[in-house]
């Protein structure tokens, strides 16, 4: 109850800091009463969301991720304009200060606030704010496909020019558009790749999540298979359930489902994939993931029934797991594809000059493709979204890999 109350004065005592730009930067009246009034609709919104709507554990329920999404954008709103409000008074506490002790004023007076300062900060704030609603209004099904060329000494001759899709982190209970999924899934199949590989997360926490989206996404269409593996919110991990029974029902429903839309679902295990009599090896671990995740992954059983000598892609779903485990194995693995990160959903990338997200702090690799020791992984950004009901600057994605062998082995 304390912290409830800590928030709501701090957010109250942000706005009425933010509403003093407004005074100095428009005389109109309504102007002021329609911001103070809508920040105030959204808190409220916001505490009966949590109060009275339906949540899943850790994970929030839709309206409530919508209600969270907008007062995150408020929040970002109130926050940018302050601190250039707050440079500002400084500034203008130093200058009364300064004019009080110099002796040039007998009264301690604090200039007042400059206009243009004030419409500039108003101006700077409605940057992330907007961002922050385009991105769940549009910016969530911004769907991106991501290409790149992976060339290697020992790939086989055979599997030269063979295309992989990517897509990870579905988290089909947050959808809320048929239309732009199915986009999406026509998109993927459009890319014509030898084989589909999905890493991970395909619910935020029920396998029913998923079933008003099985027929969309067993259009999906791959050659040489589809392949699938477990990420840490497909166990059923942040609901709490009746009993262990139904927590373990829920799973195997899950697995059922992902074979009727046509995924090989691996569980430490391996498959071969073959091309006029050549292979190689694609292993599937489940999650394992660094800190409190769960640590189902056993990677020794994964590669029991592969040659040490074998092409290896693996399907790992946290990118923590390649760089604490599989790069110092004895084996070595080719490509690793991962997900798991989202890029956070919020970050700035412009190719060839800056790539960042506030995820970096927490994931050295986050996003894309990185190489260490010879060995190669892609960090895809999710095709979903979880949490914050949208995404800026780090879009949904669906990434294509072409193997190259290298012409001069």
């Amino acid at each position: 109850m304390f912290r409830w109350l800590f928030f709501i004065a701090i957010y109250f005592l942000l706005g009425f800091y933010m509403l003093q730009a407004l005074k100095t930067a428009t005389k109109l009246q309504w102007v002021y009463y329609f911001v103070a009034g809508v920040s105030i609709l959204v808190l409220a919104n916001f505490i009966y969301q949590w109060t009275f709507g339906a949540s899943e554990g850790r994970v929030l329920s839709r309206p409530m991720s919508y209600a969270a999404g907008l007062l995150l954008a408020v929040m970002a709103f109130k926050l940018v304009s302050i601190i250039f409000l707050f440079s500002e008074d400084i500034f203008r506490f130093l200058s009364a200060a300064y004019q009080k002790i110099s002796g040039v004023s007998n009264e301690f007076n604090l200039p007042s606030r400059r206009r243009f300062l004030s419409i500039m900060a108003l101006g700077i704030a409605a940057l992330p704010f907007g961002a922050l609603l385009y991105g769940m209004y549009k910016g969530k099904y911004n769907f991106k496909v991501l290409k790149y060329d992976l060339t290697f000494d020992d790939l086989p001759n055979e599997f030269d020019g063979y295309q992989i899709t990517q897509i990870s982190d579905i988290h089909s209970g947050s959808f809320d558009n048929h239309q732009k999924i199915a986009y999406a899934i026509d998109l993927i199949n459009q890319q014509k790749s030898d084989v589909l590989f999905f890493t991970g997360d395909m619910v935020n926490n029920k396998a029913s999540e998923m079933k008003p989206w099985a027929k969309l996404f067993a259009k999906l269409e791959a050659n040489d298979g589809k392949y699938s593996i477990l990420g840490n919110h497909d166990y059923g991990d942040y609901v709490d359930w009746p009993s262990p029974q139904e927590k373990a029902q829920n799973l195997e429903d899950l697995k059922n489902l992902q074979k009727e839309i046509g995924f090989d679902l691996i569980l430490n295990d391996s498959r071969y994939l073959e091309k006029n009599g050549a292979k190689i090896a694609l292993i599937g671990v489940e999650n394992w993931g660094r800190g409190g995740f769960k640590k189902a992954g056993d990677l020794k059983k994964a590669v029991s029934k592969i040659n040490s000598d074998d092409f290896k892609i693996l399907l790992s779903h946290d990118p923590s797991h390649w760089e604490d485990v599989v790069v110092e194995d004895d084996l070595h693995y080719h490509l690793t594809l991962s997900g798991h990160t989202h890029g956070m959903q919020f970050g700035i990338e412009i190719p060839g000059w800056i790539k960042w997200s506030p995820v970096k702090w927490r994931y050295k690799y986050w996003a894309g493709i990185y190489e260490q020791m010879g060995q190669y992984i892609n960090v895809n950004r999710g095709f979903g979204f979880l949490g914050y009901p949208g995404r800026v600057g780090i879009w949904p994605e669906i990434t294509v890999i072409t193997l190259k062998r290298n012409s001069l082995t």
